[in-house]
């Protein structure tokens, strides 16, 4: 992956954990994790169009 032995990786761990604390790393690993599922849910799912037609009784000159 990328050319990053455990040794690397290691030491990418050890800075995050000195820079965000032992504390913050469930909150940034679960925020990670939400975000990661949201975007492959949006991969799958198809675009939505809305096609609900607008109501003909208000127009432009009525809302001024």
């Amino acid at each position: 992956m990328f050319g990053l032995g455990m040794p690397e990786l290691l030491v990418i761990m050890l800075i995050v954990f000195i820079i965000f604390g032992a504390g913050k790393l469930p909150e940034i690993g679960g925020a990670i994790g939400k975000g990661i599922k949201s975007f492959k849910r949006a991969i799958r799912e198809p675009d939505e169009i809305d096609v609900t037609p607008k109501e003909e009784g208000t127009s432009q000159k009525d809302a001024h």
